[in-house]
């Protein structure tokens, strides 16, 4: 008698609201039994007692047996984590205002930074004196500071910076992720690779008296 595959992925962090998790929250399942897929994905795979916003690290070993119990004739084939976070916070309301708050903050903060670099790099490298030396060069007579020069560098300083991060508005300029999305995505998998190691590190108390 053939036994029903089960494919399993786990997702490396799952945010949840609800403190009954399912599987379906967690992971992705795919099996060719219809019913017995529903059945999986409807398994409770933690009760989250505490009332506080905290990230808990699981084993799949658990989930997996979860669905031996569930199905003793399943063979499951994991293609996904061994260990998975759930990172549950508490139902609320949403606060517009407030995310409208620190969206402008956090706009101002990159815009007034992003400005105050390129004017240092600008006096660093003394860019003024340069252009002015170049115009001189070409044209023979003193720059009085707002040339050709000037303007092409800064419109292709804008130009050059909204290329770069492919993203204008809601248009982006091609399907490639923006560096931004890129920096996220690497900030979330060492989030999520040090909670992992942080929770399976067995800490020792030493005694210093």
């Amino acid at each position: 008698m053939s036994r029903t595959e089960v494919y399993l992925n786990m997702k490396e962090i799952t945010e949840v609201h609800n403190k009954k998790v399912q599987l379906k929250d967690v992971a992705e399942l795919w099996c060719p039994d219809p019913a017995l897929e529903a059945r999986l994905k409807a398994l409770t795979v933690k009760i989250i007692r505490e009332d506080r916003n905290r990230r808990y690290v699981e084993s799949i070993l658990d989930v997996l047996g979860l669905i031996r119990s569930a199905a003793p004739a399943a063979q499951v084939i994991s293609v996904g984590k061994t260990e998975y976070i759930i990172d549950y916070h508490k139902p609320q309301k949403p606060l517009y205002a407030w995310e409208w708050l620190k969206t402008i903050f956090v706009c101002f903060i990159c815009f007034f930074g992003a400005a105050f670099a390129i004017m240092t790099f600008n006096n660093d490298v003394d860019v003024t004196k340069v252009f002015q030396e170049i115009y001189f060069m070409i044209t023979g007579s003193q720059s009085d500071g707002f040339t050709a020069l000037e303007v092409s560098y800064s419109v292709g300083l804008a130009v050059g910076i909204t290329v770069f991060f492919n993203h204008f508005s809601r248009w982006k300029i091609n399907t490639d992720p923006t560096p931004l999305e890129v920096e996220m995505r690497l900030y979330e998998e060492n989030i999520s690779k040090t909670v992992i190691q942080n929770e399976g590190r067995k800490e020792q108390e030493t005694d210093v008296s």
